[in-house]
């Protein structure tokens, strides 16, 4: 089943808080991965979801230390919402990051939450293979895998 770490914690209050939501700049050994599911669940806290009340938050790590954000936006045209990890790895390109080591993903959900089909696809194709891909909930769990195990046969450059 791929790499699997569970996390370990009592509940909502597990993670450590974080002062803000923008691009952090710190040393990339400096941020542990219960700090990132909570930037990222943070960010959850921004999401849109009037038609759903399903949100989602997300934070990209960058190699050079950098965290991007993003929530779900929802739109009454269903096919226009963007989903968490789009919109971070969106503001993260914009930005001019281009390599990417680990997304964290986060819903209020039983089991951690994996991303959908079509953010597997620009997951794998902006950060690679080897990618760490956190999934986690707001009760502590957590899963890891690569973004290869969570597309084993992507739609890539190889077909250009």
């Amino acid at each position: 089943m791929g790499n699997r770490e569970q996390g370990m914690g009592n509940g909502k209050n597990s993670f450590l808080p974080l002062p803000t939501l923008h691009s952090l700049k710190i040393d990339l050994q400096a941020i542990p991965l219960n700090e990132l599911i909570e930037i990222a669940r943070l960010a959850r806290e921004h999401a849109r979801a009037p038609y759903s009340n399903f949100k989602v938050g997300a934070a990209v790590q960058c190699a050079d230390g950098r965290v991007f954000t993003g929530c779900n936006i929802e739109n009454s045209s269903y096919g226009s919402t963007l989903c968490a990890e789009l919109v971070a790895l969106a503001k993260a390109v914009s930005e001019g990051a281009r390599d990417f080591v680990r997304v964290a993903v986060i819903a209020d959900t039983i089991s951690p939450i994996p991303p959908c089909g079509n953010c597997r696809q620009v997951i794998f194709e902006l950060c690679g293979r080897e990618a760490e891909v956190v999934m986690a909930n707001l009760h502590s769990q957590f899963e890891i895998r690569k973004a290869g195990d969570l597309l084993p046969a992507p739609f890539d450059q190889s077909f250009f």
